[in-house]
């Protein structure tokens, strides 16, 4: 067997198509591109992305493209006083708090809340402390450490 001898497998590949000349050949005439429009003139393949030729374009039609999202805002784990309170073990920290699963996503920073009651003396280790949380975790007796977030890894 030689190089000249190899080919494709039977139905692999298809003939390529003949350039049509005059109307009566297939691609003839328009060339597959219909009668008039912008799609059958030069540059008219390079059309605008959701032109619609008059009608309100479909992306300005879609009600939930509103409002600004700031690129730098922090997203919280937010954890309530009532879920500390049945809460084992004297020292609360992020760590602490994902392996009794209360957190969403472990990677981001924690805020404790205000809402319920403690009754049980605890040292509270997190990125955020509301003013009420402070305040409740402080009258039962416990303490509270600001921790910093990690920065995150430059890539």
């Amino acid at each position: 067997m030689k190089l000249n001898d190899l080919k494709p497998n039977a139905g692999k590949t298809k003939d390529k198509l003949r350039a049509g000349r005059g109307t009566g050949g297939r691609r003839g005439k328009t060339a597959g591109r219909g009668t008039k429009g912008s799609g059958a003139r030069a540059g008219g393949g390079g059309r605008r992305l959701y032109r619609q030729g008059g009608n309100l374009p479909f992306f300005r039609r879609l009600p939930f493209k509103r409002g600004f999202t700031p690129p730098n805002s922090v997203e919280y784990n937010e954890v309530n006083l009532d879920q500390l309170e049945g809460f084992k073990g004297g020292e609360i920290t992020p760590e602490t708090l994902n392996a009794a699963r209360l957190l969403r996503k472990p990677h981001n920073p924690v805020v404790i809340l205000g809402r319920g009651e403690i009754k049980k003396a605890v040292k509270v280790r997190v990125h955020r402390v509301t003013e009420g949380a402070r305040k409740k975790i402080e009258a039962a007796g416990g303490s509270i450490e600001v921790i910093q977030p990690e920065a995150p890894a430059a890539g």
